[in-house]
């Protein structure tokens, strides 16, 4: 689904005037079409299949032992579903491969697909693991995210 940035921004001008702001004035012009644009990065994974790339993984066999396979500290950012208000921070993944291994930027991918959509933290843990189980058969997957929420912060 593709994001349609022209009625993003008529919503951000309409929120403008709501607040009592002149939308035509110099700081507030390019507004709406700078939201719209952020709008279309932050929410590039509505719609998006996190497996994708990760069914041309290189086989254990090939590559190595069935130990875990496990990457730190991997930033991310979402925006809460709640208050449309962002939050940020760093996951730690783990996972047991059973035939196949993917490299660690594909993790990275998935974690970035998967928060780039409104969301929740828990459901950003939870989306992850399902992918690496129906994406690469992992026998067990671990996702432990540590995030700072400015909607609590606030």
């Amino acid at each position: 689904m593709a994001i349609d940035r022209d009625r993003i921004a008529a919503a951000v001008r309409e929120i403008l005037s709501a607040i009592g702001e002149d939308v035509s004035r110099d700081g507030l012009r390019e507004t709406p079409v700078r939201v719209a644009d952020a709008m279309a990065e932050l929410y590039a994974g509505v719609g998006a299949d996190a497996t994708e790339g990760l069914r041309d993984s290189a086989s254990t066999a090939d590559v190595m032992s069935n130990d875990p396979v496990i990457v730190r500290d991997l930033t991310f950012r979402s925006m809460c579903e709640h208050h449309l208000l962002p939050f940020h921070g760093v996951a730690h993944i783990a996972y047991e491969p059973t035939d196949t291994v993917v490299g660690l930027g594909r993790l990275a991918r998935v974690l970035d697909t998967i928060s780039s959509r409104p969301q929740v933290q828990e459901r950003i843990g939870i989306e992850v693991c399902d992918a690496l189980l129906a994406g690469v058969g992992a026998s067990g997957v671990l996702v432990v995210l540590d995030a700072r929420h400015e909607c609590v912060s606030a």
